[in-house]
């Protein structure tokens, strides 16, 4: 029966056909109201002349018999024929809630016969077939464009004319209708639909489609505000709709939204809820999108902005909104902007809600619950819209947001703080709680990367116990290493930097803020998946171990402390932070003074003993402290490099300041000139010296005298109050120079004792290489520059420092030990630099040969003339290059290639552009260009073997130059610059991963195309290069290429007429079988191993 209902609705969606199409509107329509009439005539002419029909018929007039609004009597051809359609779903719904009843009551014999592990379960019978549900769907898709979207009121739903050209047609044809007539219809058709979809095969097909429209209609029927019709008799106004039918149509809109997938109905709802008013203009014939929506009336706005605002409250609205909105994005540009309008709408509270106090209560809860999605794509939309939410949140409702976010995000770190032994469990805080909170400030702050007060307040208050989690991490394996020094080192460089200081004073233990420390006796300990847990521990009954327990702990604290000041690279913070506590330093010198003549005058005697005990313990104290602040001063000075302490000039004239503030501070406490501290003297030269130096730079600027005059009022006591009568001129000298600005520049000014010669030394050594070039460059001024006073090296200025001689030059003279001397390395020569370019340029070639051999161990051993000469060097070897004997151009070639080993970037441009373009001498010889480029490849695989692990960072300028090498019309320029291809690639590891295609291209494509077998060899032996320099790295840098490598080597194997480049890629097809061999059956090692447990 089921087969015969199915026809009797395919007969009433039966197309038009060809002969019934014209071309004007007025005709299709027509046409359309012919079709349908016809269609309706034959289904009544079957259903009672044809006895197959005959159980339709009979349980159709059962239907009818129910059905209260049905019509027969009716003009209208388009509702007669809607009435026909709503007549067979009632009774196909009918039919196949008997028929399954029957199936659940008493299954079919040969099911329960048949009923193995094996067998498939018996179909129920409203399990519909495709054509069957196409055939449905077609009469679904008739009755809600004739029954039901046409009596819609205006703006409610999408209008069919919006939709496609063939709904503006139908829209024209159900037009007119009294307006209580048209409530009725459109009752009738969405109880129909309704019942129909209490079957869950059938409300599939009506859902799917028509869910938009079903909820269009209920919300139009039971929420429209009823208005009094004028011209309307006694009998029309029964006819309207009661209070009780609008009250079912309220629970069945409710019902419906209960039921459907959530974001379906939240997209649903935005539609109905419409789009901004619309200039007046009119809508074209043709179809349009969903996006251009009219504006709908003000009581349905209200009405889908309430049933939005509830479902966004219940649970897991938020996620639905998020689902409904994104859909199924793809991470790219639009979608961040959706990201950031649905953030921009959980922050607002809806006017509809009771207060925004309930609102935010349900909501955030629920918007920190979208940063913990698994799922990749989901994640990351949901991360953004979580982020972007929390800190707009953070922003605007500053208030809601502690209170309902930032609170109970940071409450795992905040019950470390708090925990304690008086509940039975051992556990404070759980490893999965404390993985959350860690991951979740991640990414609200560290992603979110959006800095505001409040979000620094709430992470300072977690601060300390973030830095425990991290000294601890460093000490185990676990995943929350990076996250707790990525939030760390955010805060520090972001905070302001008071607070940043005060936090680092903290960290280092110079500042106490124990209540947001970890509790006391409680501890952390390794989870069980790679995290933290925070666990109670046993006090420790020894005294002794329970100390050496808290100074070793002090101390990992603080070395983990420089390690993240270490990364703080490009940031002032180190600099400052040590520059803060030198001042504190110098200040507590001051005052220790007064405290030690408080003590001498102190009477114990007039004391009692709880006083005497306080101020015992007061004095432990600070001694405690200034021994605390020394530790960290000594860490950093140990720890950190001179370039992350010092960066700017201001911060080294501030280290300065400090510095001869102290020495000033010594000098009060200093009874003679012989009773000082030898350290303290020393510091001082050295900071006179640092003085000296940076006025002896090249033209110091406005700004550089400005910062240095912060040193006059230091210098000038030091002037007047130093025993050292060196240092009280030279002080005097420096402040007359800093006060003039250079204009005042005694004769005198160099005049230091040779005594702490040696102590500027080590402070030039310590200043930044700016600084060094800047002292190199005015030494060398001033010894070029002839004196008037005497050379003697006894009136050697220790301002102005030279640089001392190389150890392998003052080994260079001879051999003391009379030991055996390589024969590859020739002697020391006797002969001063001059002399020796002189020699090279000498015709006899032995002569020459062995003057370049002694400027390369001249250019090896830094020699000062030699340094200070490259570019000539350069130029020497260069011209030699091109000689025809090959003793001297070897000899040039092993020059330049070590020129390239200790002057890499500057010798490196030089070369590289020679060999690209050809020798660039004025005097090189054009025809003999082709030889010469070869030798400079020579002079390049050389410096390439030279590289060594500095090849992936500086090697890429060679990799490009040799890759355009391999297009040289020349085939000895192909073969070489493959050569020196392979040299090279073999050495760059990992950081060949993105020039892997490039590479593959180049060489599978002269591989197949190159014509000359030389340049073919060359590139089959680059492949080989490269897998034997990879070797167990290559499955991992080459994966993207390497199928295409293998297939171009097996080319090789069976196609190239050349034997030796067949040769090589079955070395190459060796090497990388070999590689492939360990990848899958890794060498198993029967050895023991001790393995810390995460």
């Amino acid at each position: 029966m089921t087969s015969a209902i199915f026809s009797a609705i395919n007969i009433l969606t039966k197309p038009l056909s060809d002969g019934s199409v014209h071309n004007s509107q007025s005709s299709q329509q027509e046409a359309m109201v012919a079709v349908l009439r016809a269609n309706r005539a034959l289904l009544l002419e079957l259903l009672h002349s044809d006895s197959s029909y005959e159980d339709v018929r009979r349980l159709r007039e059962e239907v009818i018999a129910e059905a209260d609004w049905f019509s027969s009597d009716t003009d209208e051809t388009t509702w007669s024929y809607v009435q026909e359609c709503l007549l067979l779903f009632l009774t196909l719904a009918r039919h196949l809630k008997n028929e399954l009843q029957l199936f659940e009551q008493a299954p079919p014999p040969s099911a329960v016969k048949q009923r193995t592990p094996e067998v498939a379960p018996p179909l129920p019978p409203d399990v519909l077939s495709v054509s069957q549900q196409k055939t449905l769907g077609a009469a679904l898709q008739f009755v809600a464009s004739l029954g039901l979207c046409p009596y819609l009121a205006p703006g409610v739903g999408v209008p069919l004319g919006c939709r496609s050209a063939f709904g503006l047609m139908v829209e024209k044809l159900v037009c007119g209708g009294k307006v209580l007539e048209r409530r009725r219809r459109l009752l009738i058709t969405t109880n129909v639909l309704l019942r129909l979809a209490e079957l869950s095969s059938l409300a599939t097909l009506v859902f799917t489609r028509h869910l938009g429209d079903v909820m269009a209609a209920l919300c139009q029927l039971g929420h429209q505000p009823p208005r009094a019709e004028e011209g309307c008799t006694e009998e029309e106004k029964i006819q309207d709709l009661s209070t009780e039918e609008r009250l079912k149509c309220k629970e069945a809109l409710r019902g419906l939204l209960g039921k459907v997938y959530q974001p379906i109905v939240i997209k649903e709802l935005l539609i109905l809820q419409g789009g901004p008013k619309q200039s007046p203009g009119g809508v074209s014939g043709g179809p349009s999108s969903r996006t251009a929506l009219g504006s709908a009336p003000a009581w349905l706005r209200r009405l889908c902005g309430q049933l939005l605002s509830e479902r966004l409250t219940q649970p897991n609205g938020v996620q639905a909104v998020v689902r409904a909105i994104l859909g199924g994005g793809t991470g790219g540009e639009s979608d961040w902007k959706k990201c950031e309008s649905v953030a921009r709408i959980l922050v607002t509270c809806p006017q509809q809600s009771a207060s925004a106090d309930s609102y935010y209560r349900q909501v955030c809860p629920q918007i920190l619950e979208l940063l913990h999605f698994k799922d990749k794509l989901t994640a990351q939309q949901f991360q953004c819209v979580a982020t972007r939410a929390a800190l707009s949140m953070v922003q605007d409702k500053a208030c809601f947001a502690q209170k309902y976010l930032l609170t109970p995000l940071l409450a795992p770190l905040l019950r470390c703080t708090t925990a304690s032994d008086e509940g039975c469990s051992q556990i404070a805080v759980e490893e999965e709680e404390l993985t959350r909170c860690v991951g979740d400030v991640y990414k609200i702050w560290v992603v979110g990367n959006s800095p505001s007060a409040p979000l620094l307040k709430a992470l300072e208050e977690v601060l300390l116990v973030i830095f425990s989690l991290f000294c601890f991490t460093k000490q185990n394996v676990s995943h929350l290493r990076a996250p707790c020094q990525e939030i760390l080192l955010w805060y520090l460089g972001h905070a302001e930097p008071p607070a940043a200081l005060s936090a680092l004073r903290q960290l280092s233990g110079l500042q106490e803020a124990k209540k947001n420390e970890v509790a006391a006796r409680f501890s952390f300990t390794p989870g069980s998946d790679g995290g933290v847990r925070l666990c109670s521990r046993d006090s420790c009954s020894d005294e002794d171990d329970a100390l050496y327990e808290k100074l070793s702990g002090e101390q990992w604290r603080l070395e983990c402390l420089m390690q993240l000041l270490a990364e703080l690279k490009d940031s002032d913070l180190p600099g400052d932070f040590f520059l803060k506590l030198l001042q504190e330093l110098t200040s507590w010198a001051a005052a220790e003074d007064e405290d030690n003549k408080d003590e001498e005058e102190l009477d114990v005697s007039a004391m009692t003993l709880l006083e005497v005990e306080q101020q015992l313990l007061g004095r432990a104290e600070k001694r405690g402290q200034r021994l605390a602040l020394l530790q960290v001063l000594a860490a950093m000075v140990e720890s950190l490099q001179y370039a992350v302490l010092l960066r700017k000039n201001s911060q080294v004239v501030d280290f300065l300041v400090s510095l001869l503030q102290r020495a000033c501070v010594g000098l009060d406490h200093t009874a003679g000139p012989g009773l000082g501290n030898s350290v303290e003297s020393e510091t001082l030269s050295m900071g006179i010296g640092l003085v000296a130096t940076l006025l002896s730079g090249p033209q110091l600027s406005a700004e550089d005298y400005s910062s240095l005059s912060r040193l006059l009022p230091s210098l000038e006591i030091l002037s007047q109050k130093h025993p050292d009568v060196f240092i009280q001129e030279l002080a005097s000298n420096l402040r007359a120079v800093i006060a003039t600005h250079g204009a005042y520049r005694p004769e005198n000014l160099a005049t230091a004792p040779q005594s702490s010669k040696s102590l500027v030394e080590t402070a030039k050594n310590s200043l930044p290489q700016r600084k060094k070039q800047k002292i190199t460059s005015k030494t060398d001024k001033s010894e070029a520059r002839p004196h008037s006073a005497p050379t003697d090296s006894k009136s050697q200025s220790s301002t102005h420092i030279k640089p001392s001689a190389s150890p392998e030059r003052s080994t260079a003279g001879g051999n003391p030990t009379g030991g055996k001397r390589s024969t590859s390395e020739p002697q020391p020569p006797p002969k001063s630099f001059s002399e020796c370019l002189l020699e090279a340029c000498d015709p006899d070639v032995p002569t020459r040969a062995y003057a370049l051999r002694v400027l390369t161990q001249m250019v090896r051993q830094k020699n000062p003339e030699a340094v200070q000469g490259q570019e000539k060097v350069l130029r020497l070897f260069l011209e030699n290059l091109e000689h025809e004997d090959s003793f001297v151009y070897l000899s040039a070639i092993q020059g330049l290639s070590t020129l390239a080993d200790f002057y890499l970037e500057r010798i490196l441009e030089r070369l590289l552009k020679d060999f690209q373009r050809g020798p660039s001498l004025p005097t090189s010889n054009k025809e003999h260009s082709l030889e010469t480029r070869l030798k400079l490849g020579e002079v390049l695989m050389r410096a390439s073997r030279a590289m060594g692990e500095l090849a992936p960072h500086i090697g890429r300028p060679l990799v490009c130059v040799f890759l355009q090498g391999t297009r040289d019309p020349d085939q000895s320029v192909r073969a070489s610059s493959l050569s020196n291809l392979g040299e090279l690639c073999q050495r760059l590891d990992y950081s060949l991963g993105a020039l892997a295609q490039e590479l593959s291209s180049c060489l599978t494509a002269l591989i197949k195309t190159e014509k000359e077998a030389e340049v073919r060899r060359a590139a089959v032996h680059v492949i080989t290069l490269l897998l034997r320099g990879l070797s167990d790295k290559t499955t991992q840098v080459l994966r993207d290429v390497l199928l295409d490598l293998y297939r171009a080597l097996k080319w090789v194997v069976r196609s190239d007429p050349d034997e030796v480049a067949v040769l090589h890629a079955q070395l190459a097809l060796e090497e990388l079988d070999e590689v492939m061999r360990r990848f899958i059956f890794p060498e198993q090692k029967l050895e023991k191993k001790i393995v810390v447990l995460p």
